[in-house]
């Protein structure tokens, strides 16, 4: 996102823009205050939210390590705190697009962040490669399934 979308409350605008610069930096440390401490993670592999700062933390800092000439397309804008970020990517030889659903609250924190991607085998390699890489640490944040 190079330009500011007008209808975004200021804070907002700005949290864009350091979550840009942490997706060309892959750099934590400007990721961590971005989200709220009860931040809700929506994957497209679970079906229950995965709560918290740190799981969201432990995904985000993960695939921007695995998702090779990742780029954003397009911003879209619901409201002064809801954006949807357009974007693509690549897992090897498998080609993906996908949407990132972002919520904010008042002060620019995100609050909940969702996850879509297409088209099924490339979810699937991301899938094998995180569970690879992050599985049994992430299955700590999820939540229990109610009966």
């Amino acid at each position: 996102m190079t330009g500011r979308i007008r209808s975004l409350a200021p804070a907002v605008q700005d949290a864009l823009c350091e979550w840009h610069r942490f997706v060309e930096t892959k750099n934590e440390d400007i990721l961590r205050p971005l989200f709220a401490e009860t931040t809700v993670f929506r994957s497209p592999f679970v079906h229950q939210p995965i709560p918290g700062r740190p799981a969201s933390l432990l995904i985000l800092t993960t695939v921007v390590q695995i998702f090779e000439n990742f780029r954003y397309h397009r911003t879209f804008a619901s409201g002064t705190h809801d954006a949807a970020l357009e974007f693509s990517a690549n897992i090897g030889e498998l080609q993906l697009k996908g949407i990132d659903l972002v919520k904010f609250d008042a002060a620019g924190k995100i609050i909940e962040f969702e996850v879509m991607i297409r088209p099924f085998r490339a979810l699937e390699a991301l899938s094998t490669r995180m569970s690879a890489r992050i599985g049994p640490e992430l299955a700590k944040y999820k939540t229990p399934a109610r009966s």
